[in-house]
């Protein structure tokens, strides 16, 4: 069995009008969001074998901030480039190409491409992956490029609203 988590980068800054979108921090709510959800997801998830991280500043942060929750060494988050104002096409890429050793892959990227994967993949459809939402589709398949239309069944989807009432 396969397992895809994908997780959209927590709120950003738009306060430097002079940074390059690639280049926007977290915001005050993006600090405040990615750990909640960081505590959340080592309570509901299995760590995952390998993280691939879109290398725009807000999606980096965001994956060192969860990653932390797991213990996964942050040295070891690979940063693609291919992900920041990647199309699903290029996303499917760079799943096919996860060695099959790897049964439990974490992405962390950006909408709209992060919603439009998990309702390509998924049995399930979604309006909106919000910022620091997160999915995780299982699929009943042995290798990674077995991966298709519809052949994943999602089996999680959190985000920091569901919870941030509860926690305040």
């Amino acid at each position: 069995m396969k397992t895809l988590y994908l997780l959209r980068h927590a709120k950003s800054s738009w306060e430097d009008g002079n940074l390059s979108d690639f280049d926007r921090p977290l915001n005050e709510r993006g600090l405040r969001d990615a750990p909640i959800m960081g505590e959340i997801l080592k309570n509901k998830i299995e760590q995952p074998e390998l993280i691939i991280s879109s290398s725009a500043k807000r999606a980096i942060t965001t994956a060192e901030i969860i990653a932390n929750s797991f213990n996964y060494e942050i040295n070891k988050i690979i940063k693609e480039e291919k992900i920041y104002h990647s199309v699903v096409s290029d996303l499917m890429r760079i799943i096919y190409e996860t060695p099959n050793t790897i049964e439990r892959l974490m992405l962390f990227g950006h909408n709209p491409t992060f919603t439009l994967v998990v309702n390509y993949l998924s049995d399930k459809y979604i309006d909106n992956l919000p910022t620091c939402g997160f999915v995780q589709i299982n699929f009943d398949l042995k290798s990674w490029e077995e991966l298709e239309s519809n052949t994943g069944k999602l089996i999680l989807f959190e985000y920091p609203k569901k919870y941030l009432n509860k926690r305040l």
